[in-house]
């Protein structure tokens, strides 16, 4: 029941209330009326039929469920496209340069740019744009067919009826020249009446295909008991054909899901290939177009990784002609860089092959030599030459650097150097090199021959950190640990001051003991443990 207020009401009054309402209910007590003089249906709850506080409702209604906050101000209209409304004869000021129309300017002008503009020509002013503004609602805003025109399907209607058309008119002109080239040859041509009989059944069947074969056809029931609609659309599989998930009852054979109708394996992977007509969802995903369309799908994130804007879902065109620029410039890479390695190095594949005095090195010409080797007549055969400079020399040299190997060393061979950039020495520099050669062995023989009987060596008496001891040093032993004792001491002090006493005494005598100890602990810079005394 639509209630009006929430005021606060007695058991009393709370009962005759739920009493009115199950009458209501059921038929014994008239419905209640809203503002408007329509009745409320009693059956509504209470939670929908309740006016919010904030509205203030005096009587019971159901105002507050309606869209009750419309403005009028909104429109559903469209802009009336490529209306015109005024065309001057002359240009006026403040109009655009190019076309002279006054609802735009001069950059946002739609028109060819002119030559010279409507500014200057006068001539040829433009008609003035319907320049409309409408306020749209939130529905309005987001509805992506507002201001389409239904009418301009029928163009595409018409284009495929046109296509039908044309094809039925061919099948039936193809059929009439089979009827009369059949009757043509007569009673000779009895025995194949009736294969032309089938033939023309088939034909008739293909004609009337539209109505038989309408697989893509949609039946829709709007409104069915069980609520709401469905859809049916036929299956593309003929029913006499077995299906696939039949084809191999093993339960170890290839996986079918039911919910998409998909088998991506081959049930029968051991049968022959030719009487198969099914080899599972993989056969076409890997031959046809759709190998060419994974291709695309791959150029199209790789471009869009390189930096390109090429998406293949939001512009599938422009994708596809990416796609193929790409190839087209890959083709003529390759030829292009093929071509260049055929005019460097030739082509051994090519039927214009090159002269055989070039392939073998042999000519017609006739050289006579006598018995000295000079030649008597004839031309003697040129040296093939390098891209590279030759028999260039430097640096007096007679030879080139190269031309002699001696201890893994190149050299030059006109003076045995083995320093590149060097200056010629000849046969001089040749003697100089085997004398001082000489002398090098003759010294490196005696210092061996020196080595066989080495002299003995005196042996010296080392004190700690090998220092040189006197002969007649004698230490003593307590004394020397009293020493190191008060070595260590001093040197602690000298790491912290706050261990230095007041009363420091001085003593400027020094034993024998003393330097030694001083000897001992002293830090010698390259003594590997050094780092490990302290």
């Amino acid at each position: 029941m639509a209630t009006a207020s929430v005021a606060f009401k007695s058991r009393e009054d709370h009962r005759k209330q739920i009493e009115l309402e199950e009458a209501r209910k059921a038929g014994l007590a008239p419905a209640e009326l809203d503002e408007d003089g329509k009745e409320i249906n009693p059956h509504i709850p209470q939670y929908m039929s309740s006016a919010p506080w904030y509205l203030n409702a005096e009587r019971p209604s159901l105002k507050h469920q309606r869209k009750w906050k419309s403005d009028p101000n909104y429109t559903k209209s469209w802009y009336d496209r490529g209306a015109k409304i005024h065309q001057a004869d002359k240009y006026r000021k403040g109009a655009c340069e190019n076309c002279g129309a006054m609802t735009h300017d001069v950059k946002s002008c739609m028109e060819r740019p002119r030559k010279v503009g409507a500014k200057w020509t006068n001539t040829h002013i433009a008609p003035d744009e319907k320049i409309e503004t409408f306020e749209l609602d939130y529905d309005g805003k987001r509805d992506r067919w507002n201001g389409y025109d239904a009418s301009t399907y029928a163009r595409v209607i018409e284009r495929y009826e046109a296509r039908d058309e044309a094809r039925k008119k061919y099948l039936k002109e193809q059929q009439l020249k089979k009827l009369e080239k059949s009757n043509q040859n007569g009673e000779d041509a009895a025995s194949d009446e009736d294969e032309e009989e089938d033939d023309l059944r088939v034909d008739e069947a293909k004609v009337d295909e539209s109505k038989q074969m309408d697989f893509a056809k949609v039946e829709k029931r709007v409104r069915t008991t069980g609520g709401g609609s469905t859809g049916t659309v036929r299956n593309l599989r003929i029913r006499e054909d077995t299906a696939k998930y039949l084809l191999n009852l093993d339960v170890n054979s290839a996986h079918y899901d039911p919910k998409t109708r998909s088998m991506r394996e081959d049930p029968l992977p051991d049968a022959d290939p030719n009487e198969k007509f099914y080899g599972g969802d993989n056969q076409y995903r890997n031959s046809g177009q759709a190998l060419e369309f994974k291709e695309l799908n791959i150029h199209a994130w790789e471009a869009f990784e390189k930096g390109q804007d090429v998406h293949m879902q939001a512009a599938p065109s422009q994708a596809e002609l990416v796609h193929k620029s790409f190839l087209i410039r890959s083709e003529e890479l390759k030829h292009q860089t093929k071509k260049t390695i055929i005019e460097k190095y030739g082509n051994a594949a090519d039927e214009n092959k090159p002269p055989r005095a070039l392939l073998l090195g042999q000519t017609e010409m006739q050289v006579e030599y006598d018995r000295a080797g000079r030649i008597i007549k004839g031309q003697e055969a040129a040296l093939p030459r390098s891209k590279y400079e030759e028999d260039i020399y430097i640096n007096n040299h007679t030879t080139v650097w190269g031309s002699w190997w001696k201890d893994h060393q190149w050299g030059y061979k006109c003076c045995k150097q083995t320093i590149r950039n060097s200056y010629c020495t000849g046969a001089a520099g040749i003697e100089a090199a085997e004398a001082a050669s000489d002398l090098m062995k003759a010294n490196i023989a005696r210092k061996e021959a020196a080595t066989d009987d080495p002299a003995p060596l005196e042996e010296k008496k080392l004190a700690t950190w090998g220092t040189d001891v006197p002969d007649g040093l004698v230490l003593d032993e307590k004394l020397l640990a009293d020493a190191l004792k008060k070595e260590d001491l001093r040197k602690s002090e000298e790491k912290d001051e706050r261990k230095r006493k007041y009363n420091v005494r001085w003593n400027d005598e020094v034993t024998e003991e003393d330097m030694e100890a001083y000897r001992m602990k002293k830090v010698h810079h390259d003594d590997p443990m050094k780092d490990f005394l302290h």
